[in-house]
């Protein structure tokens, strides 16, 4: 019994070592990153675009059929470009996370599922989520209690 009790503290542990420990900080000085995205096919492309902290984004928007829009959600920044012609967004990343991008110019049927992702800095949320479904796995196989065996 006070095997089982000190396996489940240790694995408790565990899993609060994986949730609340301290993100490691990005020592890595602010650039100034250029990208290129065009609009067109109720797309983006590229569709996710990844920088640091601290980075001056520039956002070229071209778009290569009709009217399209780019609002950058969580910076409140828009802009939007006329066909074969490009409009530019500079910016400071300055809010660590994940944003969407989407098209701020109704261009058609599919308009609401033009898309697209600006994560500023890494995913950790992603693996800590990834770290506490192994732990929990590791629980269950671990804790799993043998069957009764109903055979005499």
């Amino acid at each position: 019994m006070k095997r089982i009790v000190v396996s489940w503290a240790v694995l408790g542990a565990a899993a609060l070592l994986v949730a609340f420990a301290p993100l490691p900080q990005s020592a890595r000085a602010p650039t100034e990153r250029l990208f290129r995205v065009e609009a067109g096919d109720f797309a983006y492309s590229p569709a996710v675009l990844h920088v640091n902290p601290g980075d001056e984004v520039t956002i070229q928007l071209v778009s290569t059929d009709v009217v399209h829009g780019l609002y950058v959600d969580g910076y409140d920044l828009r802009m939007s470009a006329d066909p074969g012609q490009s409009a530019t967004l500079t910016f400071t990343a300055d809010q660590p996370g994940s944003f969407r991008l989407r098209c701020s110019v109704t261009c058609g049927a599919l308009h609401p599922f033009m898309t697209g992702k600006l994560q500023v800095g890494s995913n950790f949320l992603l693996w800590r989520g990834v770290g506490l479904a192994f732990l929990a796995l590791f629980g269950l196989l671990f804790f799993r209690q043998p069957s009764p065996n109903t055979d005499h």
